[in-house]
Parts: C-alpha cells; structure tokens; sequence
C-alpha cells in the first residue's frame, strides 16, 4: 500500500507567499500519511499564460534553484517523494514548463520539460515555454515507480503510453485547467468530462494510477480571465475514480493506493502483451494521408 498527496491550491501575485502556502500544504499531506506528494503546475504564480509579457520570464528559476532546495529539505525531512512544477530559466531566452522530481532521501531524481506546448485563447504557451528535449520518462523512487507529464500532456495517449512502456506504476500530471466564463454555461460540463475521462482512459489503457492536481479559484490577467475547476483526482488502475477534489475549495486530497493492482490489473487485461508494435509505424507521421 501507498499513499499519494495532490495540492489544490489558488494562487495569488505573490511566488514567495504561494511556495509558503504549498509548503503548508504539503506539511499537511504528509502529516496524513502521503509518501508522494505533487503540487499543481506552475504553483509560484497565477497562470500569467493568459497574457504575453515580457516581464513574466522574471518568474523563471534555474534548477537547482531555491524553490527545488526548499522541497529537497521538505522530501528528506518527511521521507516523502515530491514533484513539484516549476518554470524553469534553462538559459537566456529559453525556457521551459519543468517538474522536478525529488526522492524521500531529498535527492534531485531528475526533471520533466513538457512536451506539448498549448497555443489557445488565455493560454498561450508557447511564448513563454520551449518544448520539452528530455522525452518522457519513468523514475524509480523509494515507494513507487512513477511517470510525470504536465497538463497539455494530458490530452496525448502516446505520451502516457510512452511513460508506462518505462515501467510506471502511477501517472502524475500537475494541471492548470479552467474554463473561460463565457463559455462555461454552454460546454462546460463538457470540457470537464472530455478531461476526467481521456485521463482514466491513460489509466484503463496502461493498468496504471492517475494521479492529477490542478489549481482552483479565479484568477484574470487578461480579458475575462480563467475560471479553474480544482477536481484534482485519482483514478485507479481500471479508470475508476477512487477520490476527487471539489471545484469549489483548496484541498489537500490523500489517497491510499495498493500498487498490487498494477500487476494485477495488466495480467487479467494485457493490452501491454497484446499490442501489435509491428503495426505502428506510421505514429511517428503527422497524418497517414
């Protein structure tokens, strides 16, 4: 058995007052018993995506930097597996959407850089973020095996895919996903349902955990700005939801998970073993026209 802490947190204009305020929150994970504890993306800030501005990459930190020694100390002082998301000043003029991994011994395991980079009305990524170069990856921690992809990732089967082949038992995504307010009375149920249910589909299609924080409350630095629906979940490794966050509060949500149902689970459903690799190349084209 395991237990696994996600951070639901608002943000304010303030990196040190949100990194106390996670902090906290993570004290309060552990103090419940998660052995891996994951924070929201991007949790030093607003989602100041919404906007481009210059002024912004001043939120960027190297790696190591101070808010990956701040959870070092955290992870060897509880015995605790952290990944926290970052945005990180690789050098001048390129930077990068970055999750850290940190082991319960408070060594720095390694670094994700997202993949897919969103271009959309109020998320505009790609001024900001150069898209990831470390390919996906698995790490080996003292309680778990675990994968790590990064919001946008989310929506991409191959990238999951990809991260279990490695061997990973649970699949942790920080997340900052909302809705425009004008469009949430006419699709807003949808586009949350389309989110919670392409993520358990990662779950069912890997025999694997779920695991997804995603920030709450309102937050606007451009136009009408961007409603955050929380519902930080974990789904197990049939695609059930085995606990979700509301969409209205910060939360803290502790899961226990038993990492028995991996095996398990992959055994009795073997997409794994039955997957034609012969027939699959033409994934690596944009279109098989």
């Amino acid at each position: 058995m395991l237990t696994v802490g996600l951070i639901q947190n608002s943000c304010s204009a303030d990196p040190e007052a949100n990194l106390e305020k996670t902090l906290t929150a993570a004290e309060a994970a552990a103090s419940h018993g998660a052995q891996i504890i994951c924070t929201q993306e991007l949790f030093r800030s607003q989602y100041f995506c919404q906007t481009e501005d210059h002024s912004f990459f001043q939120l960027a930190e190297p790696i190591p930097g101070p808010t990956t020694q701040a959870f070092q100390k955290f992870a060897k002082e509880k015995q605790a597996v952290v990944i926290a998301s970052l945005f990180e000043k690789r050098a001048a003029g390129v930077y990068h959407n970055t999750a850290i991994i940190i082991d319960a011994d408070g060594t720095l395991l390694g670094r994700y850089r997202k993949m897919h980079i969103p271009d959309d009305p109020l998320y505009y990524e790609k001024f900001y973020f150069t898209p990831g170069d470390l390919g996906f990856r698995a790490w080996q921690t003292r309680y778990a095996k675990i994968g790590v992809l990064i919001c946008w990732d989310q929506w991409y089967p191959e990238a999951a895919r990809l991260t279990a082949m490695q061997g990973a038992e649970i699949l942790f995504y920080p997340t900052a996903i909302g809705w425009h307010p004008g469009e949430k009375a006419e699709n807003g149920d949808l586009q949350h349902s389309a989110w919670e249910t392409i993520q358990r589909g990662h779950a069912i299609a890997n025999g694997c955990y779920v695991a997804v924080p995603n920030r709450i409350g309102y937050e606007k630095l451009a136009a009408d700005g961007i409603e955050f629906w929380g519902q930080s979940f974990v789904a197990g490794t049939s695609g059930e939801i085995l606990a979700k966050a509301n969409a209205r509060d910060e939360e803290v949500l502790v899961v226990p998970i038993d990492l028995g149902k991996v095996d398990s689970t992959r055994t009795h459903w073997p997409f794994l073993r039955d997957r034609r690799i012969d027939a699959y190349g033409d994934l690596t084209k944009r279109l098989v026209d």
